[in-house]
């Protein structure tokens, strides 16, 4: 059950976008928000990450992209305390929460969509989003103010409140799932593909929404897939091959060289 949401929820923006290298590492800005530094992940028998650097700048939206089975949802779910670190650290707001349980990560103000969404889909809309209130026992002791924030944002949350969540599409779906991540304020928002088997008029939607978060200050890092999504949004990226960040730098300047984005993604532009 993704409980993150319930209990609670790079370089700097204009720095040089050139690869890292192999175990090379990114120069954290004295604005991060989140840091990761040599960050190693095993699952079972299997080592996944192997020396993660990444750099998540206060107030931006960070890009995590790479191809499939590159490590990006691994490095989220470490971040998340959902898988532990086997060797490295991770620090928040200054804090070191590499040993952290899950629970008391999402305490310190961070919200985490998973791939799956982890919607509770025999709950209404509405039970859904009070499940994510921490300062709510009912809904209407929910931030009326923050509540029509969100309508605006997602209309169809709105529209279909009191309806079961499984009974929604899958981008109506996601949309409720960014929304319970973001009912109270947060610190930090990390989202894993969320334009996933998304129609390209929700894509824009999506697009316009996660425009408005960032606006409103809020930290986020995304991985995504789709590169017209990434393009549109970020502000810094991080590129991941083989359990490693192998390009770090803004998102502007990979969004401009084609070949790079070819080399480091497969990308047939």
């Amino acid at each position: 059950m993704s409980m993150v949401l319930m209990t609670a929820a790079g370089l700097s923006h204009g720095a040089s976008s050139a690869p890292l290298g192999r175990g090379a590492r990114a120069v954290a800005p004295v604005d991060a928000l989140l840091e990761l530094k040599g960050v190693h992940t095993h699952i079972g028998a299997y080592h996944i990450l192997h020396g993660v650097d990444l750099v998540v700048p206060k107030g931006q939206l960070t890009m995590l992209l790479g191809r499939n089975g590159a490590g990006k949802t691994t490095t989220l779910r470490t971040i998340m305390g959902l898988w532990q670190a086997s060797q490295g650290s991770i620090h928040f707001n200054g804090r070191d929460i590499t040993r952290l349980h899950t629970p008391q990560i999402a305490g310190l103000n961070i919200a985490y969509v998973p791939e799956n969404m982890g919607i509770f889909a025999d709950l209404t809309v509405k039970e859904n989003l009070l499940l994510a209130a921490r300062k709510a026992s009912n809904a209407a002791q929910m931030d009326a103010a923050r509540l029509q924030w969100i309508f605006r944002l997602f209309p169809a949350v709105e529209k279909f409140w009191n309806h079961p969540a499984g009974k929604l599409s899958g981008g109506q779906k996601q949309m409720v799932a960014v929304s319970r991540a973001i009912v109270e304020p947060r610190d930090l928002l990390i989202v894993d593909e969320p334009s996933k088997g998304l129609a390209p008029a929700i894509i824009n939607n999506m697009i316009e929404a996660f425009d408005q978060l960032k606006k409103s200050g809020v930290t986020i890092l995304l991985v995504e897939q789709n590169i017209h999504f990434a393009k549109r949004l970020g502000d810094t990226v991080a590129v991941m091959d083989n359990g490693q960040v192998v390009h770090a730098g803004s998102m502007a300047a990979l969004a401009e060289d084609e070949a790079l984005q070819r080399s480091l993604l497969g990308l047939a532009l």
